[in-house]
């Protein structure tokens, strides 16, 4: 009996020492993958940086030959200063939205949620090419700006505009979950003392959101300092920083400075980056077990106010991808607007276009699969196993480093670091695998804290009851933790693919004439002066979204009545 009892306990030790292993070895491949796809490529452009045009060490010299080139100053001034402008434009106007949905008893509030995410179904150069039918040289409202005396919507104009389209829900995402966590309890308070309405906002609803006040101005000034798709269709000659690294990379093979802009453009996210992260930890510490949810009351005159408000917005959003509809099907504008799908024939037929949908429906699918089981695998040995805690650490840094990294200047880097002949995954390059490689670390830290925030909201008792009962924890995952968090590994899927639809800058110096993914082959028809065949192909990609989006939908409900029936009464 004693001896069987020693045998048994010896297996145990073995079984459990053997899936810690398995667990182990699991978060050194998720780290190897994050090294050679993430830290390596920065990697490559800091050194690239520093290198001269014999690939000598340079030291500073580069810097200083960037310093003293005007034009490329005067893109890095138009870069700050027109994120500066969208960010003071775009922020108040998303606030007073986000205050409406969450603060009014308005109706149809779903349909204006709803509305005010078209941007984040297209590519962000669609609210671009709306801007030059409905402004440009021939566009429709063209005598109205000269009225106002504005010459043309080229240039630091038609960016602001069509930039505070696109970054608008990133803005209004934060901020409704900002306005969302107000405490109840403070109202009453206010309401009990007889506090005015204007008094309660501004010393309540204001210091309550000013962390995601100040989030959602960092997200959008870095997103529009980052964006390349807008000022390439509509900035004219004026230029800015992400446009000069695509001009010396590609068009003048300069890239020593184009490495050196690239740390430019990297600066400002990683500033973002880290504030961003101070403002979180600040805004959980405010959070409290005794809060009370807010709810709003009725209020006729200030529920219409905001329905009004709501309502204008979403009509400026619906008319931006309406002209992108109306345009894609009208047959010469200005001249003959009857409809027609030649636009549609000359991208997807003349154009080639057809294979590039091919090639990003085959991209948004791969980064859905495998970023959404990459993501949640290694989010699951980070939060639910234990020991090799030496390796926890850089593992969870290099999963949110992708935040604070631009698409632009992670795809110059994939250049810099596959493009190598001595490096041994220099077969990858212009692939698209390694497009789906580069789209799924581009959009990784976004998934990787919603399958975190999954898995915390799990009790630990789960494991450690499957710990007693010696269940190893693959076993628990299977059969435990992945069916409760299908509804997360649906919204990451569904993130990894309409991103992937519509991304533009990741993948942007990655692509060979066999890999042309749709976004950019819009680029390529409006370089060629086939606008309307790019609306064409834009509205394609944003009706590809949104019937995925409803797939989505329909596999999250699903999904709900297959695992989540605990949910529900009993």
């Amino acid at each position: 009996m004693s001896s069987a009892t020693t045998f048994d306990a010896r297996v145990v030790r073995q079984s459990t020492h053997w899936t810690d292993r398995f667990a182990h070895a699991g978060l050194v491949v998720v780290a190897l993958v994050l090294i050679a796809f993430l830290a390596l490529p920065l990697a490559a452009i800091l050194l690239q940086a520093f290198e001269g045009k014999s690939g000598e060490f340079a030291g500073l010299n580069n810097f200083v030959e960037y310093a003293k080139t005007p034009a490329l100053l005067t893109s890095l001034w138009n870069s700050i200063w027109v994120s500066a402008v969208v960010t003071l434009i775009a922020v108040p106007l998303a606030f007073v939205f986000a205050y409406g949905l969450s603060r009014s008893c308005m109706p149809l509030k779903p349909l204006f949620r709803g509305i005010s995410l078209i941007p984040l179904l297209a590519p962000s150069l669609l609210s671009a090419i709306s801007l030059i039918y409905w402004f440009g040289n021939q566009g429709m409202l063209k005598g109205m700006m000269q009225v106002f005396g504005i010459s043309q919507i080229y240039g630091p104009l038609g960016i602001v505009i069509a930039e505070c389209f696109a970054v608008f829900p990133h803005a209004l995402m934060i901020l409704i979950t900002a306005l969302a966590l107000a405490d109840a309890r403070l109202y009453e308070a206010a309401d009990a003392m007889g506090t005015k309405a204007s008094r309660k906002f501004f010393t309540i609803t204001l210091p309550g959101a000013k962390y995601g006040l100040l989030s959602a101005a960092l997200v959008t000034f870095t997103l529009v300092m980052t964006d390349f798709g807008i000022p390439k269709v509509i900035g004219g000659n004026f230029n800015v920083l992400a446009t000069d690294v695509f001009k010396l990379v590609i068009g003048q093979q300069d890239f020593a400075r184009g490495a050196v802009v690239a740390l430019l453009l990297l600066l400002p996210a990683v500033i973002t980056f880290s504030v961003d992260h101070y403002v979180s930890r600040k805004q959980t510490a405010m959070l409290t077990a005794r809060a009370v949810p807010y709810r709003p009351t009725p209020s006729r005159g200030f529920d219409s106010a905001m329905a009004a408000y709501c309502s204008l917005i979403a009509l400026l959003m619906l008319a931006m991808l309406g002209m992108a509809i109306f345009a894609s099907f009208a047959s010469f504008w200005p001249y003959n607007l009857t409809p027609s799908i030649r636009h549609y024939v000359l991208g997807l037929v003349d154009g080639e276009v057809a294979e590039g949908f091919v090639n990003s429906l085959k991209m948004a699918a791969g980064t859905a699969f495998f970023g959404t089981a990459l993501v949640f695998c290694s989010a699951y040995l980070l939060e639910k196993t234990r020991g090799a805690q030496w390796l926890r650490g850089p593992v969870r840094m290099l999963a949110m480093l992708p935040m604070a990294v631009p698409g632009l200047v992670l795809g110059l880097g994939y250049i810099f670091f596959f493009n190598a002949a001595s490096n041994p995954l220099n077969a990858l390059y212009h692939t698209t695998a390694l497009m789906t490689l580069c789209t799924i670390v581009h959009f990784y830290t976004t998934g990787h804290l919603t399958a975190v925030t999954a898995l915390k909201s799990l009790d630990g008792e789960f494991e450690s009851v499957s710990a007693s009962l010696k269940v190893p924890w693959y076993k628990t995952f299977w059969r435990v933790t992945l069916p409760i968090c299908t509804p997360a590994l649906v919204d990451i899927a569904r993130y990894f693919f309409i991103n992937a639809m519509t991304t533009i800058s990741a993948v942007v110096f990655l692509y060979s004439p066999e890999t042309k993914v749709a976004s950019i082959a819009i680029l390529n028809l409006d370089e060629a002066g086939e606008i309307g065949a790019a609306a064409a192909m834009a509205v394609l990609i944003a009706a590809i979204s949104a019937v995925a989006t409803g797939v989505f939908m329909l596999l999250a409900r699903w999904v709900d009545r297959r695992t989540q029936a605990w949910r529900g009464p009993r």
